[in-house]
């Protein structure tokens, strides 16, 4: 305890110039903020669902929301619909989802208000910064935000992480702040970072810090389209959860990405057709999901955008765990049924190939490079989600934060 004060003392210190520590924005990934719901509808689709409720509620990742039953009213709630006209997405009449706690790493750390292990986020991260000298709501933030969506519908989310940025920099004596991400919130962030001025990059963001980010998209968004998803609970039926998560236009944006896959690579396999990332159209429609189709056109330009974030990069992420990388369906089972999932080399939900993509921004070479060096860190068996707890990976960030 006297040593972590002592370095607390330390730290202190050194943030006051912009050499020290670095203060620090959580950002998460898909399923990684909570979402609370208010109720107010006419209609349900059972009767054991509640039509209204007296004010906001936790709705994500609210466990008792999703036993079987209860768990078709969560579906109804939580789900999205599409308008193509405006080409944007809405929650169904009579529900309101907003994501709490702007600024507060709370949101992030835990899925769970209640802290249930099973909500468990980047506490582990949050709890190892604090015992070095960060404090909560000061030098620690967080940007929770809706992940059912993807930056076409998230301008809002962007121009207020701009301003906790600069906030976070002048709380913090004008330190450089570094982003912290993890999954699609390295993709959020590396949005984010394309729309800035070099200049402002150069003044307010001292690092980028990636965990796991699909840069390039993943094979298992099609397996979600396909067969939908358990979210890795036996209490949970796919097919249930499919009936949400392909309304969610940040699925679509997750799909593999032209600037990671050739356009000869089956994704998925049939006894008459193989899908290419270029007959996407054709598999959405195959499998009687338009919707999708449109979602993947709506957001696409962000799939084909190479440009470099224009930050130093740490690009940590893990390997050597089967990674579903195409779909194959047995002969006369056309797109009915569940295919058979071929697995490649990944952490488990990203492919490896999506996760090392950082490496084209290291070899672009020059003086901007040497300005914004991209470190890679691959690490064996470093799962997907559980990568966020790893002592590898929480050893190495702390001692990112210390130079």
């Amino acid at each position: 305890m006297k040593l972590f004060f002592a370095l607390g003392l330390l730290f202190s210190f050194l943030a006051k110039d912009s050499l020290g520590l670095s203060p620090v924005i959580l950002i998460p990934g898909d399923g990684g903020s909570q979402l609370e719901a208010k109720l107010n509808k006419t209609n349900v689709v059972h009767y054991i669902c509640a039509k209204t409720s007296t004010d906001y509620f936790n709705i994500w990742l609210n466990l008792e929301l999703l036993v079987p039953f209860v768990i078709d009213c969560w579906v109804d709630n939580t789900r999205l619909e599409y308008d193509n006209v405006t080409r944007t997405t809405r929650n169904p009449e009579g529900v309101d989802i907003r994501v709490p706690g702007w600024g507060n790493p709370e949101p992030v750390e835990w899925l769970d208000p209640s802290h249930d292990s099973t909500g468990a986020y980047f506490n582990t991260i949050g709890d190892a910064l604090v015992k070095v000298g960060y404090v909560r709501n000061v030098s620690l933030r967080g940007a929770p935000y809706d992940f059912r969506r993807a930056p076409n519908e998230n301008g809002e989310f962007f121009i207020k992480l701009k301003t906790l940025v600069e906030d976070t920099y002048t709380m913090n004596n004008n330190s450089a702040v570094t982003l912290l991400v993890h999954s699609m919130g390295g993709s959020m962030a590396l949005h984010f970072l394309r729309q800035q001025t070099q200049s402002w990059k150069d003044q307010y963001i001292r690092r980028l810090i990636s965990l796991s980010t699909p840069w390039g998209g993943a094979v298992k968004a099609l397996k979600v389209f396909a067969i939908g998803d358990d979210l890795g609970s036996s209490m949970l039926r796919q097919s249930t959860m499919r009936l949400e998560q392909v309304t969610c236009p940040s699925l679509a944006w997750l799909l593999p990405s032209p600037l990671v896959w050739r356009p000869d690579d089956v994704l998925v396999q049939t006894d008459k057709f193989n899908y290419t990332i270029e007959h996407l159209e054709k598999l959405f429609t195959d499998m009687e999901l338009p919707t999708a189709w449109e979602m993947r056109k709506d957001t696409e330009r962000y799939s084909r955008d190479a440009s470099a974030p224009g930050v130093e990069l740490h690009c940590i992420y893990g390997y050597n765990l089967t990674t579903v990388e195409r779909l194959v369906y047995k002969p006369g089972s056309w797109l009915d049924g569940s295919p058979q999932l071929a697995g490649g080399d990944g952490d488990g939900t990203v492919n490896l190939r999506s996760l090392e993509a950082c490496a084209r921004w290291g070899k672009a070479g020059g003086a901007r490079n040497a300005r914004h060096p991209v470190k890679l860190v691959p690490l064996p068996g470093a799962e997907h989600l559980r990568i966020l707890h790893d002592p590898r990976v929480l050893q190495y960030i702390l001692t990112v934060l210390q130079h």
